[in-house]
């Protein structure tokens, strides 16, 4: 393996992140052989067909065996399990990253499961759809996104350079941040929003009588807002148990702001109510 070529790239669970992840350093040129790993035959069948992949197997053993790189992108709470099964297999020198949108966790439950020569970036690609499986991936997913990188004490300069490099060429602004740092913002800007949309649908669902579903009559704004609840909820209910310490204080803060609006509602205070919503709205369009 050259200093930024990966020879054989092993990805644990083929879907919109890990494929979009091959296809796009493909088509940079990066990666030679390119083997996909997980349960569903139909899924890892389309894979291959896409040309996501080169190869598949089922066996973690196999599909990690002389890789440079793997690329974990499977639920946060399955990726310790997945290492601990996958590490006897790889050769020495190889460097594991991951996808995963939780990190303090991850790295806490990982980097004890590996010996000295295999070196761990760990890393987050904020980048999605609310699409899901390797017929989702696309090779501009990571294009003008952010990819955060959280290196430990333990985690090798060259593996660091090596994976941040596969992440430029993939279209990303690389971030180093620390683990609990991007524990914090992902609560805020990623974790909190998904949690509200699911309760968002839920709440309106109920809002009907027993004859009748409103959601029914939803619109544009309410089917935009709540785009991110067709997300998966296997992934969503790992993110949130995992990152579940800065996600009930962000969470803790959402209910205020929340709550502020409904007493002014109550209240009929037009002019809090107005304040409230422009400051919002000055703050979202400075983003945009």
């Amino acid at each position: 393996m050259s200093d930024f070529f990966v020879s054989k790239l092993a990805v644990i669970g083929v879907g919109l992140i890990g494929g979009s992840f091959a296809l796009a350093l493909k088509e940079a040129g990066l990666v030679g052989e390119v083997v996909g790993v997980g349960r569903g035959r139909a899924n890892l069948e389309t894979a291959r067909e896409k040309g996501v992949v080169d190869a598949y197997t089922h066996s973690l053993a196999e599909g990690v065996t002389g890789a440079d790189v793997v690329f974990l992108a499977t639920p946060v709470r399955t990726l310790a399990q997945v290492t601990a099964e996958l590490v006897p297999h790889l050769k020495s020198g190889a460097v594991l990253t991951d996808g995963g949108s939780v990190k303090g966790s991850v790295i806490d439950a990982i980097e004890p499961l590996l010996p000295a020569d295999i070196h761990f970036v760990p890393g987050h690609p904020v980048a999605g759809t609310e699409q899901s499986g390797a017929a989702a991936a696309f090779a501009s997913l990571y294009r003008g996104r952010r990819c955060i990188l959280t290196p430990t004490p333990r985690t090798d300069a060259r593996a660091f350079e090596l994976v941040k490099h596969l992440w430029q060429a993939a279209g990303s602004e690389v971030v180093v941040m620390t683990p609990e740092k991007h524990d914090r913002v992902l609560a805020g800007i990623s974790h909190l929003p998904h949690m509200v949309a699911y309760a968002l649908v839920d709440a309106v669902a109920n809002c009907g009588d027993e004859n009748e579903n409103i959601l029914n009559y939803s619109a544009g704004g309410f089917r935009d807002f709540t785009r991110i609840a067709s997300s998966d909820p296997t992934m969503w209910r790992d993110i949130a148990l995992s990152n579940r310490a800065a996600l009930l204080e962000v969470i803790d803060t959402f209910e205020k702001s929340l709550s502020t609006v409904k007493r002014d509602i109550a209240d009929g205070n037009g002019e809090a109510l107005f304040d409230f919503f422009l400051k919002a709205k000055q703050r979202r369009d400075a983003i945009v």
